[in-house]
């Protein structure tokens, strides 16, 4: 007995007429710009390379959300404006394009075209840690923000055994100079130019295991 199997040819990948005139994406941010939206992905490029990651999950949010209830008076006075992982950031100098769970910038604060704020305008971003972004977040990211001239990162860690909230300041050469570690139910000073001083028990009850 025998059995005749059909052979198996490449797919057409021919361009449409539509697209056949197009120019397909050469660079990572090029890419990135004609990517469709990703429900349930973010997508940044980081040192030079795309990089496309899941979204924490909801009680990651909440903690960007308190943070941002926490500091309503300083936005507020300061006429700052706050955004809660929803909007991209272009660094200068590496050009990399990162999207922070917590960005807080002045109203007037340079953009890069229409949809990017450039780093050395921001006063301070924020990121949370979740097991999917433990070595970007921990070890990638300080590096990125202070190249880029952001003057104060708080890096919130519900994932580490007690959770922590860092405060990292004073850029220079590619690195935070000064960092400030504290448990998660501690009061942490913001230093300028925040100046504002966080309890962090707001983040209690976020604690995860990667």
């Amino acid at each position: 007995m025998t059995t005749e199997t059909t052979p198996r040819h490449h797919a057409d990948l021919a361009p449409s007429p539509e697209t056949a005139s197009l120019r397909l994406p050469h660079t990572p941010h090029e890419l990135y710009d004609a990517l469709p939206p990703l429900p349930g992905l973010r997508a940044e490029v980081i040192e030079g390379k795309l990089v496309v990651s899941p979204l924490s999950g909801p009680e990651y949010a909440q903690v960007a959300m308190r943070l941002f209830a926490e500091l309503h008076r300083p936005i507020k006075d300061g006429d700052l404006n706050a955004y809660t992982g929803n909007v991209a950031v272009r660094v200068d100098g590496s050009h990399d394009l990162v999207v922070p769970d917590f960005v807080l910038a002045p109203e007037d604060c340079p953009r890069w075209g229409d949809r990017e704020l450039r780093s050395s305008g921001l006063l301070m971003v924020a990121e949370i840690v979740s097991p999917g972004s433990i070595f970007d977040d921990r070890d990638r990211k300080p590096a990125i923000y202070a190249s880029g001239g952001v003057p104060v990162m708080l890096l919130i860690d519900p994932v580490v055994s007690p959770a922590t909230v860092t405060v990292l300041s004073d850029p220079k050469e590619g690195e935070y100079r000064t960092s400030t570690r504290v448990e998660i139910g501690s009061r942490l000073h913001l230093p300028e130019p925040v100046d504002f001083t966080l309890d962090t028990s707001i983040f209690a009850n976020t604690q995860t295991t990667p």
